[in-house]
């Protein structure tokens, strides 16, 4: 053991999986991915293709005829060159092969066939990009995870001793209670943050784990201490799976398998120590002093800079995958060994014999049923949306500029009218934009803010963390307060400095309209966010219903004028109603006098609302209507969330 680079024993192992030994095994595997479902329907759209047309010819072989067998205490690299497979098969292990479909073959765990609710139970998958709220800290996100992925029964200081277990493992001690971060808020290092990641997945102490590209974006010193933590968590028990390009010499020495593709094809799967023997049998040695991993994945990588390059290689790399089906057709575990006597399985089960029993973890078999329930998690996580939510002081201090800034223009260009009351024209004009300007922004705001949070809300509802009733709860009574400061700021400001009625019952009652409309808007844009794939498209969408609302509030066109489509619409609009109700407000108990010449007369404010089709309800109908659209929007939010999956943009 090199003890530069190893500042613990690695025999003083205290975070060994406990539960039974697993078996992963692979059979005949062969992977098709069909390229024309990678093209999204808007893509196709903008392609002047049809969505729902495909190509027969557009299915491409990923993984052929792939076998492997992996025990617990070991750990398995998958190194290749790009687009040879490795991310592939980590997703078809894990049943989160979208796009793709299983021609021949099993996957079998503990000779069970491989489904997603096993998955669930035994395998944590850790991808290559973080899934991480950057607002809380190390400490703070592993508790909030433990609270949700551990059982039930566990105590609140055996959660926490269960955190403080896992950050001494990956070693996070010196950065426990700095915040996580992200590429916009300054936190923890780009290695802390991928220990972070493992270290989420590790809390539950699954016994298998499987990492896709875990050194990416890393230094290679802090990349090999992530393999020596990897290497320490598999001899604890635990089957590591995880891919890799071209690792560099002393991490491919912490290796106990290795499994190397090239386009699909198996060109070598057994010990590391064994892999240049191997190769060097076949005619192909590692020149003295030079990297195998490297050296034998640019051996059979597929060289495209000419149609004769391209050929060559492609056959090397069939005969070199021929060649080691045909050397393994009589092991059972198809993993090449020197000798037959040479068992890997023995070596590391007696390895694993000589770590103290008493330093396991216990958790029962059936722990995975025993998650907290739906009103433990919504309350959970309805104290981590607030948590990370009120920690983004320039986020909400903007906001809170943004509108108290619309407020003082609108306000100040409608001030000064304290004996004269402002005209029948000039008030009508300030209802409509008090109600009409500022859930435009709230609209791209929330939008923004849902697409952020989009690939953790994907990933965390894959894995089991928690369900979609509680997370929609608390996404909803979290950014509440937010809400209500968000209003308060805008409403009050601009209501006095215009100098409309100046009775406290008009205000409150004008004020409640305002806070049903801007949340309107911040439901819609909810159910643009989870409905649609890309932020653009939400957005883009969003802008289109918001124009449509805005245009039918009976505003921009009387609603006597509006032609049967429109009108039609305008019922729906959350702006007509707020519009109309601060009009009843405003104008319902009110005289304005009217000069014409020398002349003046005295008009009803109900004469007005009258002229303008806004009083053939009464005024509880506006807040019962945008209630209700509240109620709809939120509800048709809430189907998203449930039956269309949350993916990222990067995902689709």
């Amino acid at each position: 053991q090199d003890t530069i680079f190893c500042s613990e024993d690695d025999n003083s192992l205290y975070f060994t999986y406990s539960g039974k030994s697993n078996i992963l095994e692979v059979k005949e595997l062969n992977y098709q991915v069909n390229m024309a479902s990678q093209i999204t329907w808007y893509e196709k759209l903008a392609q002047m293709k049809m969505p729902w047309k495909s190509d027969p010819h557009s299915h491409v072989p990923v993984i052929q005829n792939l076998n492997l067998k992996v025990r617990s205490g070991q750990m398995l690299a998958i190194i290749g060159s790009t687009a040879g497979g490795k991310t592939s098969l980590l997703d078809v292990i894990t049943c989160r092969d979208y796009g793709g479909k299983v021609t021949t073959g099993q996957i079998l765990i503990n000779n069970k066939p491989c489904t997603p609710q096993l998955v669930k139970k035994c395998i944590a998958h850790v991808r290559q990009d973080d899934r991480l709220l950057p607002h809380l800290t190390v400490r703070e996100t592993l508790l909030f995870v433990a609270k949700l992925r551990l059982p039930k029964f566990f105590s609140d200081s055996q959660r926490q001793k269960r955190v403080e277990d896992v950050i001494a493992e990956l070693r996070l001690r010196q950065c426990a209670n700095t915040r996580v971060g992200n590429e916009y808020l300054r936190g923890v290092s780009g290695g802390e943050r991928r220990r972070v990641s493992i270290a989420v997945q590790l809390l539950w102490n699954p016994g298998i784990l499987i990492l896709d590209e875990p050194t990416s974006g890393l230094d290679s010193f802090t990349a090999h201490n992530l393999m020596i933590t990897l290497s320490r968590l598999a001899r604890g028990n635990r089957i590591v799976l995880l891919s890799l390009h071209q690792p560099r010499s002393d991490i491919f020495q912490l290796f106990d398998l290795v499994l190397l593709m090239t386009s699909g094809l198996t060109v070598y799967c057994g010990t590391a120590r064994d892999m240049v023997q191997y190769f060097t049998e076949l005619g192909y040695p590692c020149p003295r002093y030079s990297n195998p991993a490297d050296f034998y994945v640019d051996l059979t990588s597929i060289d495209k800079q000419t149609a004769e390059k391209e050929m060559e290689s492609r056959k090397r790399a069939n005969t070199l995958a021929n060649l080691f089906l045909e050397n393994v057709k009589d092991f059972d575990d198809f993993l090449w060994k020197t000798t037959e006597g040479d068992n890997v399985a023995n070596t590391l089960s007696k390895q694993r014999s000589n770590f103290n029993s008493e330093e396991a973890i216990n958790m029962p078999h059936n722990s995975c049923d025993q998650l907290p329930g739906a009103l433990k998690q919504f309350t959970i996580l309805l104290r981590r949306q607030i948590s990370n939510d009120f920690r983004d002081l320039p986020t909400l201090l903007i906001h809170g500029f943004e509108a108290l800034l619309m407020s003082l223009l609108i306000g100040f260009l409608y001030y000064g009218h304290d004996k004269t009351r402002l005209s029948i024209r000039d008030t009508t004009a300030l209802l409509y934009m008090i109600g009409a300007l500022i859930p435009f922004t709230v609209i791209l705001d929330v939008i923004a803010k849902c697409h952020s949070e989009r690939a953790m809300l994907y990933h965390d509802l894959e894995g089991g963390m928690y369900t979609a009733n509680p997370y929609f709860f608390a996404k909803i009574l979290g950014e509440l307060p937010e809400h209500c400061g968000f209003v308060i700021i805008y409403a009050v400001p601009i209501y006095w400095l215009s100098n409309l009625v100046p009775e406290v019952e008009h205000f409150l009652l004008n004020f409640l309209l305002v806070w049903l409309a801007v949340y309107s808007a911040r439901a819609l844009a909810l159910w643009m966010a989870a409905l649609l794939p890309t932020l653009q498209l939400a957005a883009f969408f969003g802008n289109i219903v918001f124009s449509a609302v805005y245009l039918s509030g009976g505003f921009v066109i009387s609603l006597k004028n509006l032609w049967t489509v429109p009108y039609w619409f305008s019922r729906i609009s959350f702006l007509r109603w707020n519009f109309q109700g601060m009009m009843q407000i405003q104008f319902t108990d009110t005289t304005y006098e009217m000069a014409f010449g020398n002349f003046s007369f005295q008009i009803p404010g109900k004469l007005v609302t009258q002229s303008m089709g806004l009083d053939s309800h009464p005024l509880y109908m506006s807040y019962l209507v945008l209630t209700s659209t509240i109620g709809i929007f939120l509800f048709l939010y809430y189907l998203c969330l449930r039956f269309i999956k949350q993916k990222s943009t990067q995902d689709w």
